[in-house]
């Protein structure tokens, strides 16, 4: 993690920012991250003044490695006295803006042989709970290496997570315009340059650039500095999605078709949820209603953590059976009661400690501002792709005659159903690749339904 500061004529805000920072990691995220905090001015009376004072307040951070503290060589700026002015901004806007172009730069560069990911900070923020592990997971889940920014924050340049790799190109890029614009504006051109197609529409362009910028919501560092570095600036600049309550949760799904009999409300569409842009919400369902995500390649569905539970599938408190022997020990002396309503209740233990389900499909209908939108008497299905196994498989214990799975009329098996709103599960190895899942629903409802979160996890 990377913070440039500077000198403020008013109120320093950098203490209390790597106190927030600091305080929210915990022990074995303080040996996985470094906090680099350049202090970017050329005066060695401040620089040193600052240093010194980092060092009182964290002398175990620095000890440790966690938090570095570095300056440049007053011969790496330019004269800055040649700028021309531009967008209406005046000579001490452009300045200030040039400066800090080339100050990212510089902590880009350091840091850059730090670790697999840099996340670009500021020196006047407060960062949320479990921030660095909730940017761990999202950054792991996405599907493929073709995106170049995570967003953690709607502001500015604050929270953007780049591949320690991509900053080498980065760099050289704003080393060609920081003359010219701010760095906004500059990433924002080195996406275009990468993706768009000057004979396609701005439509075409800000799709392409989507999938190479892509935002986290709710955002997890909040702007509170006041007094700008910029002299004479005052900024009341605020996220508005930090601190509010998630109304859904967003995973990386697997690329399918999704399709609905429901009537949707609005603009809440099944594909937006399904992209991870929106939650579904839907009128009323009746009976017959489904909702179904039709894969683009037939796929296995796996779990995203280690298998630490055997399910019986069974619907309601569920029979746990077979720790695996690294968290056998732990659990037992914990004293930890792992029993608990569906198929995966255990790991649902497990979701609480890494943020992520710990079962191979997992769907939560309703919100926090609608808790009661739920599906009820709602099956989950899959339809194998080609398996003419499945059927033997499926009969219990191998001879009865009444399949464990029973079968829909156009060839889906219903695998499991919504239990208080939650429907998680595994799917039987059996089955083999998966065709398609439908979440079909079984009785009239008495209330509009969201579909919250949709977590289905593809097979490496």
């Amino acid at each position: 993690m990377g913070i440039p500061s500077v000198r403020r004529e008013v109120h320093s805000y950098l203490t209390d920012t790597l106190h927030s920072l600091i305080s929210k990691l915990s022990p074995q995220e303080k040996e996985d991250s470094v906090i680099v905090v350049l202090i970017a001015e050329t005066d060695p009376q401040y620089t040193s003044a600052v240093t010194e004072n980092i060092k009182a307040l964290f002398p175990t951070e620095i000890h440790s490695g966690l938090l570095e503290v570095i300056s440049p060589s007053p011969h790496f700026y330019p004269d800055f006295s040649r700028l021309r002015e531009s967008f209406g901004d005046p000579k001490e806007r452009v300045r200030w803006r040039t400066k800090q172009n080339l100050d990212y730069c510089f902590l880009m560069m350091y840091a850059q042989s730090k670790g697999i990911y840099y996340v670009q900070l500021e020196d006047d923020i407060v960062a949320k709970p479990n921030y660095l592990s909730t940017m761990k997971n999202f950054a792991l889940q996405q599907p493929s290496e073709d995106w170049m920014i995570l967003e953690f924050s709607q502001l500015g340049f604050i929270g953007k997570m780049f591949k320690s790799l991509d900053l080498s190109l980065i760099v050289e890029f704003i080393l060609m315009f920081y003359r010219d614009k701010p760095i906004d504006w500059l990433l924002d051109h080195i996406l275009w340059v990468k993706v768009c197609n000057p004979e396609k529409d701005a439509k075409h362009c800000d799709r392409q650039k989507a999938n190479l910028r892509i935002r986290f919501k709710p955002s997890l560092f909040q702007h509170v500095g006041t007094h700008s570095s910029l002299a004479g600036k005052i900024q009341k600049l605020k996220d508005k999605d930090f601190g509010k309550q998630a109304l859904r949760k967003e995973h990386v799904n697997p690329p399918a078709e999704v399709s609905t009999s429901l009537k949707t409300y609005q603009h809440f569409t099944l594909e937006k949820a399904y992209l991870r842009e929106d939650f579904f919400w839907a009128f009323t369902p009746t009976a017959g209603d489904f909702i179904r995500f039709r894969f683009f390649q037939p796929l296995r569905l796996e779990r995203s953590v280690p298998a630490l539970w055997v399910c019986n599938g069974e619907e309601g408190p569920s029979h746990l059976a077979h720790l695996t022997a690294t968290w056998e020990s732990p659990w037992r002396r914990s004293g930890l009661s792992l029993l608990g309503p569906g198929c995966c209740a255990g790991a649902l233990l497990l979701q609480q400690l890494t943020g992520l389900p710990g079962c191979r499909f997992f769907f939560r209908s309703g919100n926090i501002e609608h808790p009661e939108d739920k599906l009820f008497n709602t099956s989950v299905e899959v339809l194998p792709f080609d398996n003419p196994q499945s059927d033997k498989e499926a009969l219990q214990e191998g001879r009865a005659a009444t399949l464990r799975y029973p079968r829909s009329p156009d060839g889906y098996l219903q695998i499991g159903s919504f239990y208080k709103g939650v429907a998680e599960g595994e799917v039987d190895p059996a089955f083999g690749p998966l065709e398609a899942l439908r979440l079909s629903i079984q009785t009239d409802s008495p209330v509009w339904v969201i579909l919250s979160e949709i977590f289905l996890k593809k097979a490496d």
